[in-house]
């Protein structure tokens, strides 16, 4: 075995404190991977391995350079006083949205409630008028939240009540006297029955009564009452009126009014008050039968103009004749239907400069 340098020694001895220092910070100093098993150098190839760090004078050989692996990226944590900081602050941005969200509902006017009954078929060839409510809670009558001043409002279907140009009832006034056709009548005694639908007292006819006007003919389908009388004339009022309604074949409305006031008894309207429902919304149907020339005036001289149904929907082109002569109920009569419906009327509407006939 050869003497070794100076040099040799000073290089086994730096050597050999590198390996134990590599050893216990890293491990073995040829391991290529964590998965890899250590193995130890042996004292027979340690020449050898110091012989690898030599140059040809015995210098140490200098070091390879290796390639820094870069730390990891740092990760955006939070300290736990910047976390509570946030959440508190999350917190009361949400307190102050849900306070927000109460003041503005608190301003918001809530729709009121009305003690009126369940919506009634209109006077009008029969119609169904339970039209769908924008609030469910209210519904068209003659005073009250569902008053004739809201009926366009409560209900998209009645936007005529407030649009309409040609609604009923008017002042029938100004009229221009001319030679009107007369209406020809085929009333005969017919089936009926009488319900009170919630309006007012509404009676619904068996087929065979018609008028014909203009060359049409139109079938009476029902007829109704208002207390006091919807229609004015020359600005005179009167106690009750009856609304005859027809219909013809392509749906097309006559409405004849038929003015009453205080005198003697009238037999027909006696024999409906007899059959009067005891409950809302009820129907009696009556053994016998009726005949309306008993309700009309002996003078059938009358006003005619275009208008509307006089409750919701407010239906325009309804051609309306009002018979000039009133004819009587007794006080006791007048008095059964106010006891019911005191004030079932719509206000007076705006004529609208509409062209009124009436016979000479």
């Amino acid at each position: 075995m050869r003497s070794l340098s100076a040099n040799a020694i000073q290089t086994l001895l730096i050597t050999a404190w590198l390996l134990t220092v590599t050893a216990i910070v890293s491990g073995p100093l040829h391991a290529a991977d964590e998965t890899e098993p250590s193995k130890p150098i042996t004292p027979d190839a340690l020449p050898n391995k110091l012989k690898n760090l030599e140059n040809a004078d015995g210098t140490l050989k200098p070091k390879a350079p290796t390639k820094a692996t870069p730390p990891p990226a740092a990760k955006d944590e939070l300290s736990p006083d910047e976390l509570a900081n946030r959440i508190a602050k999350k917190m009361a941005e949400l307190r102050k949205e849900n306070e927000r969200i109460k003041a503005a509902q608190a301003l918001t006017p809530k729709p009121a409630k009305s003690s009126a009954g369940p919506s009634a078929m209109p006077h009008g060839a029969n119609l169904a008028s339970d039209n769908a409510m924008l609030s469910h809670d209210v519904h068209w009558s003659y005073d009250g939240d569902g008053g004739p001043m809201r009926w366009g409002k409560i209900d998209p279907a009645n936007a005529k009540c407030d649009t309409g140009e040609r609604q009923s009832p008017i002042d029938i006034r100004d009229g221009i006297r001319v030679e009107l056709e007369p209406v020809v009548f085929d009333y005969k005694p017919v089936r009926f029955n009488v319900v009170d639908n919630g309006h007012t007292i509404q009676v619904n006819l068996g087929a065979g009564n018609s008028i014909t006007i203009l060359g049409r003919r139109y079938d009476l389908v029902q007829f109704h009452f208002h207390k006091p009388a919807e229609e004015r004339v020359n600005g005179a009022g009167f106690d009750m009126v009856v609304h005859l309604v027809h219909k013809d074949i392509d749906g097309k409305l006559v409405v004849l009014a038929v003015l009453v006031q205080q005198g003697k008894a009238n037999s027909l309207v006696q024999t409906i008050w007899n059959y009067l429902p005891l409950e809302k919304n009820d129907t009696v149907q009556p053994p016998g039968t009726i005949d309306l020339n008993q309700i009309l005036p002996v003078n059938r001289q009358y006003y005619t103009y275009m208008g509307s149904l006089t409750t919701p929907p407010c239906t325009e082109g309804v051609l309306w004749i009002v018979f000039k002569e009133p004819v009587e109920f007794s006080q006791d009569q007048i008095g059964i239907f106010s006891r019911l419906y005191p004030m079932n009327a719509r206000p007076i509407q705006n004529s609208a400069g509409r062209l009124i006939k009436e016979s000479n």
